[in-house]
């Protein structure tokens, strides 16, 4: 079976124009000065409004051994006041959702980009049978507001809310939603999870106790330096866990019974993933900058994909790329098509090279087919 996304797997990146609404368009991309709200964010604090992501939310006494048969991470004896990430794969190890993970008491909270709800309750919906569970949609309900900086603890507590443990502890909130710490993006940064009324007022709380407003072109500059992959933005229909840094985050390595572990399983022991993500350094102006889904040339060949495209305020012009493996860490690169190509680099912070032994299922087999031919 061919692994997705390897040398003998087509490259099928579309060059066309993406003509496909921003789901980020419905909420604020900057509040006057986006280079500031960048600095905000990685120097003291910042709030941006992300209440366009969707949320569920998942009750019922089997709930965690229940989602821990249908998604990536290892969360059947995941404590109450604790979150994560995971995915859900389909048959062949591909990305079909992502999303971020809190456990209360009594219920475990699942938020997902945009337009990616139902799809997942849906999925979720299917595999109920006669487990005792309920999975629904919660977006109404509920509404995102992210602070992200070096200054979070001290913006939660001034705002009179809790101060989860760092990086993934989560603290549900008296009048419903809940607090959840980040490990990115940037040095430190809590999703703020509120009643979709309240969301105006956990604003102003916010800024009030010190959190510049910031929009979604600082978040998602972070998010990029952090090297944070976005579902859709910086996957492709073709992408595995390993490609962008999912393993261990999103995916627990030593579980299976899920869809999809067979893939996960077969590239971690077996072999290197056929791409890898990278941070590019673009030499281009703002009209010339490449979009996402354009594709990356070496020598007049497509060697990958670009993914999300930001301004950064220390960095310049910036983007997540999924390359091919064999792509080396000095290539000449350009990204983009037509009248936005725009010279590219590999930041070789952003490349780990592959180690020189290989992977242990690998050296188990070779040691095993050498010991069978000697004898």
């Amino acid at each position: 079976m061919t692994v997705p996304g390897s040398e003998q797997d087509p490259d099928t990146t579309d060059n066309a124009e993406d003509t496909t609404p921003d789901p980020d368009d419905v909420v604020a991309a900057h509040h006057g000065d986006p280079p500031a709200e960048q600095r905000a964010m990685a120097r003291s604090a910042a709030v941006v409004d992300r209440g366009h992501r969707e949320v569920l939310a998942v009750t019922g006494e089997e709930r965690l051994s229940w989602l821990h048969l249908l998604l990536t991470q290892h969360v059947s004896e995941l404590p109450p006041g604790t979150g994560t990430e995971a995915l859900v794969l389909d048959a062949q190890g591909r990305v079909l959702h992502h999303m971020a993970v809190a456990s209360s008491a009594d219920t475990v909270w699942l938020d997902t980009e945009p337009g990616e709800g139902a799809a997942l309750l849906d999925y979720l919906a299917k595999m109920v049978f006669w487990s005792k569970v309920e999975p629904r949609d919660v977006t109404a309900e509920l509404a995102v507001l992210s602070v992200v900086g070096p200054q979070t603890p001290a913006v939660l507590a001034a705002a009179g809310l809790p101060v989860p443990d760092a990086p993934n502890g989560v603290t549900a909130l008296p009048d419903g939603g809940f607090v959840r710490r980040m490990p990115w993006p940037g040095r430190d940064a809590a999703d703020v999870v509120v009643p979709r009324g309240t969301k105006d007022a956990g604003w102003a709380d916010l800024t009030a106790a010190g959190a510049r407003a910031a929009g979604t072109i600082a978040f998602e500059a972070l998010r990029v330096e952090s090297r944070a992959p976005r579902l859709h933005r910086d996957t492709d229909d073709r992408t595995i866990p390993h490609e962008v840094g999912w393993i261990g985050s999103a995916v627990h390595l030593t579980k299976g019974c899920y869809r999809g572990q067979e893939t996960v399983a077969r590239v971690a022991n077996l072999g290197r993933p056929p791409r890898r993500t990278v941070l590019l350094m673009l030499d281009a102006g703002d009209e010339d900058l490449p979009h996402t889904s354009d594709p990356v040339v070496r020598d007049g060949r497509t060697v990958g994909r670009v993914g999300t495209v930001v301004q950064h305020h220390e960095l310049g012009p910036v983007a997540l790329a999924l390359l091919k493996r064999s792509v080396p860490v000095d290539a000449e690169l350009t990204a983009g098509v037509d009248d936005r190509v725009s010279p590219a680099t590999i930041d070789p912070d952003s490349y780990e090279p592959d180690p020189d032994t290989p992977p242990p299922g690998r050296a188990a087999r070779e040691r095993t087919g050498g010991a069978a031919r000697r004898g």
